[in-house]
């Protein structure tokens, strides 16, 4: 069975290793503070110090520049997320102002109901690309993780006891995140 050519044998990945290893230690080496054969011992650990606290002061300035660089990005990321969003709301706001500019003189009501169910409909599909869901909860085992129950009241039903009777505000998850909890009333 031959070998391909890119596969390395144990003995050659170790001898790799050995060699990053020596690398490693010649850096080290060449980090530390220079032995003069003159100086004395105090001296040469007062260098080695000095050598190790100056290390020590650029890695701390170099983690604090990460710590700095990565919360700016992270404003950054949430500020152009919420432009994201808003960019995809827009043109429902720009459907709304048609609607409002063309209603100004029509006594029809029909046209008035269609216009805004047509405007509900590509909010609504526009919150759903996002990531928006609506929790269902009429009808549904209460449940405290997704609900807030807003009072009990006694079931109108047997098979309505520990269920939401009524939902007197949506809720909503955000990419399978509760974004807000539905208000319900529980029947008891």
């Amino acid at each position: 069975m031959a070998k391909k050519k890119n596969e390395e044998t144990p003995e050659k990945e170790m001898e790799n290793i050995e060699n990053v290893e020596n690398k490693e230690a010649e850096a080290a080496l060449e980090d530390a503070p220079e032995q003069n054969p003159e100086q004395s011992k105090e001296e040469q650990l007062a260098a080695e110090l000095a050598a190790m606290n100056d290390k020590y002061l650029r890695l701390y300035a170099e983690f604090d520049n990460y710590r700095r660089r990565t919360a700016r990005q992270q404003l950054d990321l949430q500020r152009t997320a919420s432009g994201e969003a808003i960019k995809t709301i827009l043109p429902v706001l720009d459907d709304f102002e048609r609607a409002i500019e063309s209603n100004r003189d029509t006594d029809n009501a029909t046209a008035l109901k269609e216009g805004f169910e047509l405007i509900y409909n590509k909010f609504k599909s526009t919150l759903e690309k996002s990531g928006v869901k609506e929790i269902e909860a009429k009808g549904r085992p209460f449940d405290t993780d997704l609900h807030e129950a807003i009072t009990n009241i006694p079931a109108p039903s047997e098979d309505l006891t520990g269920k939401v009777v009524d939902v007197v505000e949506k809720g909503y998850f955000l990419n399978e995140h509760v974004l807000r909890f539905s208000k319900v009333v529980v029947g008891q």
